[in-house]
């Protein structure tokens, strides 16, 4: 396993609380031994005026993901943080309406410098969309 806290879905839905995550309704659903997986709603906070799915709304995702992924490997959290320093994603298909779920993986995870791909897939498990984000560890000051 890569993490260094055991996670629970408890746990890492609450470090979710009262962020953009919660309120695009993002919830972490499994944890595996190298991935989180997650779900969000498409509906009137995730959709763009056209009536689907905002890309932005992905790429919130994927940070959300991507982030919390970084946390998770962190050895001691009172001493370091992470903070996104880069994000993309490619959008490949539309959705209307039901979840989109996540699976966010590393790519490499470095002493600073990590990067964590995500991919999102709707409820016929087609692609939707691939996003990479690279978090760097800081000092908490």
């Amino acid at each position: 396993m890569i993490w260094k806290n055991e996670p629970t879905l408890e746990a890492l839905n609450n470090i979710n609380k009262n962020t953009l995550g919660s309120h695009l309704g993002i919830e972490v659903i499994e944890v595996g031994e190298d991935y989180i997986k997650a779900k969000m709603p498409v509906d009137e906070r995730t959709k763009q005026p056209m009536g689907l799915l905002h890309g932005g709304a992905s790429v919130a995702l994927s940070e959300t993901m991507g982030s919390i992924a970084s946390v998770l490997i962190i050895e001691d959290i009172t001493k370091e943080t992470i903070v996104g320093i880069e994000i993309n994603a490619n959008h490949l298909k539309s959705v209307k309406s039901g979840y989109v779920y996540s699976t966010t993986r590393p790519i490499r995870i470095g002493r600073r410098i990590q990067v964590w791909n995500t991919e999102i897939y709707n409820e016929a498990n087609e692609l939707i969309c691939v996003s990479k984000l690279t978090t760097m560890r800081v000092e908490r000051k």
